[in-house]
């Protein structure tokens, strides 16, 4: 929208306004002066996620880099597994949710909160909720894996179900928001869930340090891209020669393309890949900021390439991975990146997946 519209458009003055002072803010952000502003204005910064780690201290499993012989020997770098299938409700998406949900102040923690996720953030959310004792409403589509439903609703949260292809899961949340005087949280385009995944990098660049080594890069999964942007923010402020990748899965590449193109891309399909939790249509519009400056590129993995990769990690690594946690080990397997020589830490993002689903892929 134009100026000239806003002006003639009564309360859509106020939108290109706030439009304006975000842009504003962007420019700030890139030259370091953007620590005093709204935190609706502004984008993340590493200091956020240092302030999400103080909050997630003795709440947030701290987990482990693993570490495998068979994966140095088949990659020859010194490769590392930040093993967020460990976290809780197993995934990362935890971090951000309870980061999110415990800035809130008690009045508006009363009214709840709703979120909009295929099942990972869901979790996160309802887990979070149920320890802040907070209600909290997750709209889920109907093909999102059974597990992942049921686990949200044990959480104490309030499931509705809606079809991926012809209803609008952000629509749906926003009425529900308004009516019920809830606090919509975003499963990735928000600052304090961005921070709060950040929380993973900032692990990662301490642990490395510790064992003396170089970080020459980290591979992250991405779909919304939060998770790579707290990340990148963590470690660059650490590691700044680091160089940090997206992993998606084949034919839901927006980022990479993004990347190429310098705008955000979006993705053809709506469905299409076992990758459940790497289905977002275009990156966010918050992640892509930091992410596009921040990103040394991205890299994507063939459905037979997840599916060897999750077999990997059972059979060579005795952990349990989802398909979309699995896409950043699958594109380093199949040699997308060269990494000889180098050090690398590969993001496991998620350990959630339909156990029938499981056997077929590790048999």
């Amino acid at each position: 929208m134009t100026p000239a519209e806003g002006k003639t458009m009564g309360g859509r003055c106020e939108l290109w306004r706030a439009f304006a002072l975000r842009r504003q803010a962007r420019r700030r952000y890139r030259f370091g002066m953007a620590s005093s502003e709204d935190l609706s204005l502004r984008l993340p910064t590493a200091a956020d996620v240092d302030e999400a780690a103080k909050r997630l201290a003795g709440v947030a499993v701290r987990t482990p880099l693993i570490s495998s012989p068979a994966l140095d020997a088949v990659t020859g770098g010194r490769v590392f597994l930040k093993a967020e299938t460990l976290q809780r409700t197993g995934s990362f998406k935890f971090r951000g949710a309870y980061n999110k949900l415990s800035s809130l102040g008690s009045d508006r923690r009363r009214c709840g909160v709703v979120a909009f996720s295929s099942g990972n953030h869901a979790q996160g959310v309802a887990a979070a909720a149920k320890l802040l004792d907070m209600p909290a409403v997750i709209v889920m589509p109907r093909d999102a894996p059974r597990p992942k439903r049921e686990r949200t609703a044990a959480l104490g949260a309030e499931v509705v179900l809606y079809d991926r292809e012809r209803e609008d899961r952000e629509a749906i949340s926003r009425r529900i928001a308004a009516s019920r005087g809830a606090v919509l949280v975003p499963p990735y385009d928000d600052l304090m869930v961005i921070a709060g995944q950040g929380t993973t990098g900032r692990e990662i660049a301490e642990d490395v340090a510790h064992l003396g080594l170089p970080l020459d890069c980290v591979i992250v999964n991405a779909s919304g891209g939060g998770l790579t942007a707290g990340i990148a923010l963590a470690v660059k402020a650490r590691r700044p020669e680091a160089r940090i990748y997206t992993a998606e899965p084949e034919g839901f590449d927006d980022h990479a393309r993004s990347f190429r193109t310098g705008r955000r891309e979006r993705n053809t399909v709506l469905t299409g890949t076992m990758c459940d939790a790497l289905m977002s249509q275009t990156p966010g519009e918050l992640t892509f900021e930091v992410n596009r400056m921040l990103v040394a590129d991205g890299v994507t993995a063939t459905e037979a390439e997840v599916a060897r990769a999750v077999g990997f990690a059972f059979h060579e690594l005795k952990l349990v991975v989802e398909p979309g946690g699995a896409v950043a080990l699958a594109a380093l397997l199949a040699g997308k990146l060269d990494i000889g020589g180098k050090t690398a830490v590969v993001v496991l993002s998620g350990g959630n997946i339909d156990p029938e689903l499981f056997a077929r892929l590790v048999a």
